[in-house]
C-alpha cells in the first residue's frame, strides 16, 4: 500500500501549493458551471427524446393499423408482393455541446420503388406504406434524440465525479499540505528571528565586557 507522500517544505513549496490550490478551486468552480449547463442540456434533450418516442409509437401504431386493414383486403401475400426491394437511408447529424459531440438530428431518404416493382394492391396497403415511411423517420429522430441525451448524461456523470474528486480529495489535501508548510515556514522564521536576537545580544554583551 502506498503511503501518504511527504509534505514539501520551504517558501518555494508554499508558493507552489498556493498556486496549486488556486488552480484546483478555479477548476472545481468551472466544472461546477459546466455540470449545471450539461444537466440543463440533458433535461431538454430528454424531453425531446420523450416527445420523439411518443411520436414514433404513434406512427408505428398507425402503420400497423393500415397494414392490418390491407391484409384483410388482399390477404397475407399482398404486402410482400408490393414491398420495395431498396432500403431507406438514414444520415445522422452531429453537433457539440460543452465539448460533447452528440447527434442533433437525423435525415431519412425513403427507398425508391423501381419501375418494375408492383404498387400496393389496395388503398390500405398504400396508406400502410406511407405510414411506415413516417414511422422510419420518427424512429430515426427518436434514436438521435435518445443517443444525444445519453451521451450528455454520461459526460455530466464524468464531470460530477471530477468535481467530487477535487472538492473531497484534492482540495482538502492541498489545503492540509499548505497549512503544514505555512506552519513549518513560520516556525523556521521564528527560529531565525530568535537566533538573530541571540546573536545580537551576544555580540553586544561581549563588547561591553571587553571595554568595561
Amino acid at each position: 500500500m502506498t503511503g501518504r507522500r511527504p509534505t514539501p517544505q520551504g517558501r518555494a513549496a508554499r508558493l507552489r501549493l498556493r498556486h496549486g490550490l488556486h488552480v484546483a478551486r478555479r477548476g472545481a468552480d468551472l466544472l461546477d458551471r459546466k455540470l449545471q449547463v450539461l444537466l440543463e442540456r440533458h433535461g431538454r434533450l430528454q424531453q425531446d427524446a420523450e416527445r420523439a418516442e411518443a411520436q414514433w409509437r404513434e406512427r408505428w401504431t398507425e402503420a400497423q393499423t393500415w397494414l392490418l386493414r390491407g391484409l384483410l383486403v388482399s390477404g397475407e401475400g399482398g404486402p410482400a408482393a408490393a414491398a420495395v426491394a431498396g432500403r431507406a437511408d438514414v444520415v445522422v447529424e452531429w453537433t457539440v455541446s460543452m465539448g460533447v459531440r452528440h447527434p442533433s438530428g437525423a435525415s431519412c431518404t425513403d427507398a425508391i420503388r423501381a419501375p418494375y416493382e408492383p404498387a400496393p394492391g389496395n388503398t390500405a396497403l398504400a396508406h400502410a406504406e406511407g405510414a411506415y415511411r413516417e414511422a422510419v423517420r420518427a424512429a430515426a429522430a427518436y434514436a438521435a434524440h435518445r443517443t444525444a441525451a445519453r451521451m450528455v448524461e454520461e459526460e455530466a456523470a464524468r464531470t460530477r465525479r471530477r468535481v467530487r474528486a477535487l472538492r473531497r480529495h484534492w482540495i482538502p489535501r492541498l489545503t492540509a499540505e499548505l497549512a503544514a508548510v505555512e506552519q513549518a515556514v513560520e516556525q523556521t522564521e521564528h527560529e531565525d528571528a530568535v537566533r538573530r536576537r541571540w546573536a545580537a545580544d551576544r555580540t553586544g554583551g561581549t563588547g561591553d565586557g571587553r571595554y568595561g
